[in-house]
């Protein structure tokens, strides 16, 4: 993997190729205003009126690579197959905290490589927003202030075990979940706090969109830090 390239101290952005809604990037751009593209992405940047920091991918996407390297933009290519552009910006970005948008809504395959990302580079602290959702690993506590009635849904990478939980209309203390046996989709917060742990890392979390800010507070990002 390629080494840090963008160094922060606030939050960043991480914008990708796939189809990105306006108010994805503007709730991202809110909280970490800080944007860097994977490949083509930056094109979705431009045409939603944005210009990213810096450009990082195997650069295949990009639509005008005059224009760019013209624009003064910081561009770092990286043509190696064997990492995603998501990856290779995870690894190039040194920051408290990523929320990347653009990686939920087009292809399928695209989206479960992310997923595969946030497992493997876990000790980052990562989002993934998408019009509907936004996804994280779950830390070795879980706390959220949530709604009554939320949906949470928990989706184990690997075999895992429940150790703890509150405030779920189905606990998942005492369960055994793994891909392809039981899941824990579609749960519900039935009070204002929920907490949950498990025995190893590799549990996903997936909440509305609404419920972004308790995501990155559950990460234990302050928002001091953007």
């Amino acid at each position: 993997m390629p080494p840090p390239v963008v160094h922060s101290e606030h939050a960043v952005t991480l914008i990708g190729g796939g189809p990105v809604a306006p108010e994805s990037l503007s709730l991202a751009l809110e909280r970490a205003p800080l944007l860097v593209a994977a490949d083509g992405g930056a094109e979705h940047a431009k045409a939603l009126g944005s210009l990213p920091s810096t450009i990082i991918g195997d650069l295949d996407s990009l639509i005008n690579h005059k224009w760019w390297r013209k624009s003064g933009i910081a561009i770092y290519k990286f043509e190696e197959q064997s990492s995603t552009d998501f990856e290779k910006c995870i690894s190039c970005i040194d920051a408290p905290l990523i929320v990347a948008v653009g990686f939920l809504e087009g292809r399928f395959d695209h989206a479960l490589a992310v997923m595969s990302v946030l497992f493997s580079h876990r000790s980052q602290r990562i989002l993934v927003l998408g019009r509907e959702d936004v996804i994280f690993m779950c830390p070795d506590v879980l706390s959220l202030e949530l709604e009554v009635g939320t949906r949470i849904s928990f989706f184990p990478l690997v075999k895992i075990r429940g150790l703890m939980s509150a405030g779920l209309r189905w606990p998942t203390d005492g369960l055994t979940l793994e891909p392809g046996a039981q899941i824990g989709t579609s749960n519900e917060a039935v009070s204002a706090r929920v907490r949950a742990s498990f025995d190893r890392p590799g549990m996903l979390v997936i909440l509305p969109v609404s419920c972004l800010d308790q995501a990155i507070k559950a990460l234990g990002f302050n928002n001091s830090e953007r």
